[in-house]
């Protein structure tokens, strides 16, 4: 299990670095997607001895919507805005995945320094949180369309419910499912909104929304 568990941390450290440096919107939810799998396979990972039933339940709940529902939704409000790349970002791509690297190496400064409760058999589970959480701040801010900065959003749940099973002892099941629906009603509303940005000014570049004037 902690071969296992070990695989998939790596792998949603290397997904984050692809977010980081692709330009193709559709590239980018398909990333996206693998994220949320793998995030989904975590708590399969750890050992949970009686909870294992309930831990399953939510493991099928994260990857159903995840690495389904959600990327379904994006990839819809990206037909409907007749755009497939992020197009002058405030950062560039090779600065972003610079920044990647620093903040990964910061996650594994900041794990040393905070000596937290860690509840999983994985020395890599809290760093790989605060690297998914900072390049999620990151896309959020960094990019100019809303595509790009929902997906950072993701990006930023999946480091958060990361942190929740690293240093939370047992399974609060109702409370993350709970989160789940949150996200599910963000991305489904952020969907509709970026529908909406995109009929009436033919663009989904969030950064020029700012322009507006009343």
């Amino acid at each position: 299990m902690i071969i296992l568990l070990d695989t998939l941390l790596v792998t949603l450290i290397l997904t984050g670095f692809l977010l980081l440096g692709s330009s193709r919107l559709g590239a980018s939810i398909r990333i996206s997607a693998l994220q949320g799998i793998m995030t989904g396979l975590l708590p399969l990972a750890l050992e949970h001895g009686d909870l294992f039933s309930y831990v399953s339940l939510l493991g099928v709940a994260v990857i159903g919507l995840k690495g389904y529902v959600f990327p379904r939704l994006l990839f819809s409000a990206l037909r409907e805005s007749d755009t497939s790349r992020e197009v002058q970002p405030f950062v560039g791509y090779m600065a972003s995945l610079f920044f990647g690297i620093l903040f990964l190496m910061g996650s594994f400064w900041l794990d040393t320094r905070l000596n937290l409760p860690v509840h999983s058999s994985s020395d890599l589970l809290v760093p790989v949180a605060f690297s998914l959480m900072s390049c999620g701040l990151f896309l959020i801010v960094a990019r100019r369309t809303a595509m790009s900065q929902v997906i950072g959003y993701l990006v930023l749940e999946n480091g958060i419910y990361c942190f929740g099973l690293a240093v939370v002892s047992g399974m609060p099941l109702l409370l993350e499912l709970g989160v789940l629906m949150d996200i599910f009603v963000a991305v489904f509303v952020m969907g509709i909104a970026i529908y909406h940005i995109n009929r009436e000014f033919d663009h989904i570049d969030a950064d020029r929304l700012s322009a507006l004037k009343g």
